[in-house]
């Protein structure tokens, strides 16, 4: 597939898979013969794979030594497990914040709908009074 394709495949910019490649998120991107970027199953499986931790918060440095560490083979499985499990750890706890936020929000909004329902029922109860 071309960067082109990837990038509407995945929803980013064509900049950012290559930007990804550069720090070395993405390795390993094959090329045509031409030096175009052809990118292969292997290749589309680490996007998808950055996404995904981007996507739960993990910094750009950590994907990179957890990426290196992956190169580096067997040896550093219990090493990236760790880097994984920190991340999950810290996903938990952001999602815990979230779920107090939308509790919150979620009492306000009940909370405006109270006040609305008295206020519609007062101007009814004016109104019903008038006649």
């Amino acid at each position: 597939m071309t960067i082109k394709q990837v990038s509407e495949k995945y929803g980013i910019s064509a900049d950012t898979l290559r930007y990804y490649e550069k720090t070395g998120l993405i390795p390993d991107v094959p090329r045509t013969p031409g030096g175009i970027r052809d990118y292969d199953e292997t290749a589309c499986s680490w996007v998808e794979f950055i996404l995904c931790m981007r996507n739960a918060g993990l910094p750009v440095d950590v994907l990179s030594k957890y990426v290196e560490l992956c190169k580096q083979g067997d040896g550093t499985a219990e090493e990236r497990k760790q880097i994984l499990i920190r991340q999950r750890e810290q996903l938990i706890e952001k999602i815990e914040s979230l779920n107090a936020s939308l509790e919150r929000l979620d009492f306000k909004i009940n909370y405006y709908d109270e006040v609305i329902l008295k206020r519609e029922r007062e101007l009814k109860d004016g109104i019903e009074e008038a006649f």
